[in-house]
């Protein structure tokens, strides 16, 4: 008969853990750091000599294993002639990335820089390509090439232009010897695009001012004021171009140039808005818009002259201009500067 008469199973006995009388310590490599050394719970064999002390620190904090490692590491490197290891490995900072974790190795990520580039380059050649005759980069960082002293000029040459002298630009001679206008910084007659650009965001802002202070303001208003204006711009150049076309204007070819003389109307536009701050009548306002009509419609006979009308003693180009020719491109400039008295009267409606 079985000793034991119940079917329940017999109690478990648990296994009592027990430990190596010994665990040999790992084989040294070459990439391992001098100083490393392993603690283990048994002791080392009596024929292996003691290269390290026998002392161990009760408690030690992860900065001061990294401390000793990194010394140890050093100090052992200068005994054998070494040269120490990088300053993030010897102080205990983290190495750098590695982009292998994230499966790109050095022929990767060479090929993706290349790609990139080649990216980058073949966006900038198709711009040049495509809007480089229309909008030269060239042509662009000249037009902005100002100062201070020349913005304040200039702003006085186009609200008071009868008071100025000569209105010839200048020519200089290029690397590569050709001629070539001066720039702004150096010029005063030559055309900018930063008195235009900020006098129409300016325009843009004094509108909507002028819509809050009728309480009629709304969002939509910085969006038709600058809708505007810009299409104000491009009918007047494409005014003048047409012109310059059928009149076989060759000097014309600088569109920058012609977009430039345009935008110089917004300062005569935002004076006689300014002026409807104050609230002066109808009269006055009206002169003040007369005046500021007047100054810009001289400033341009007196500057486009030089793009209609090149004389040949002071042109990039020289070129004959016959007496019929003249009279033509005379009348030309004419109409317009009669044309910016529309061009202004639409503007100051805000």
């Amino acid at each position: 008969m079985s000793q034991y008469t119940s079917s329940s199973p017999p109690p478990l006995r648990h296994p009592i853990p027990t430990h190596p009388a010994y665990i040999p310590d790992p084989p040294s490599t070459p990439s391992s750091p001098q100083g490393y050394q392993r603690f283990s719970s048994s002791p080392a064999p009596a024929s292996q000599p003691a290269q390290y002390p026998t002392h161990v620190p009760a408690y030690t904090t992860p900065f001061q294993h990294n401390y000793n490692a990194g010394h140890d590491q050093m100090h052992g490197a200068n005994m054998h002639g070494m040269p120490p290891n990088p300053p993030h490995q010897a102080q205990g900072m983290m190495p750098p990335p590695d982009f292998g974790a994230w499966g790109m190795n050095d022929a990767t990520a060479q090929f993706s820089m290349q790609l990139g580039q080649s990216a980058v380059a073949a966006g900038q050649d198709y711009v040049q390509r495509n809007f480089g005759g229309i909008f030269p980069t060239t042509y662009i960082k000249h037009h902005f090439n100002v100062s201070n002293s020349y913005v304040i000029n200039k702003l006085r040459i186009i609200l008071f232009p009868w008071r100025h002298k000569p209105w010839a630009r200048r020519v200089r001679r290029s690397e590569q010897g050709t001629s070539e206008w001066q720039p702004a910084r150096e010029d005063i007659n030559s055309p900018d695009l930063y008195i235009p650009v900020m006098a129409l965001v300016t325009y843009v802002l004094i509108s909507a001012l002028h819509s809050g202070l009728q309480k009629r303001f709304h969002p939509q208003v910085l969006g038709e004021s600058a809708s505007r204006a810009i299409a104000v711009v491009i009918l007047d150049f494409l005014f003048v171009k047409t012109g310059c076309y059928i009149l076989n204007v060759q000097e014309s070819s600088q569109v920058v140039d012609l977009i430039a003389y345009g935008g110089y109307k917004f300062v005569g536009v935002i004076v006689t808005i300014a002026a409807g701050f104050l609230g002066l009548n109808s009269t006055l306002w009206g002169a003040i818009f007369v005046y500021c009509f007047l100054a810009n419609a001289f400033f341009l006979l007196r500057s486009l002259r030089s793009v209609v009308i090149p004389d040949s003693a002071s042109s990039a180009a020289p070129t004959t201009v016959n007496p019929a020719q003249r009279r033509r491109r005379i009348t030309f400039l004419f109409l317009e500067a009669v044309c910016q008295v529309v061009y202004m009267g639409f503007l100051v409606r805000v």
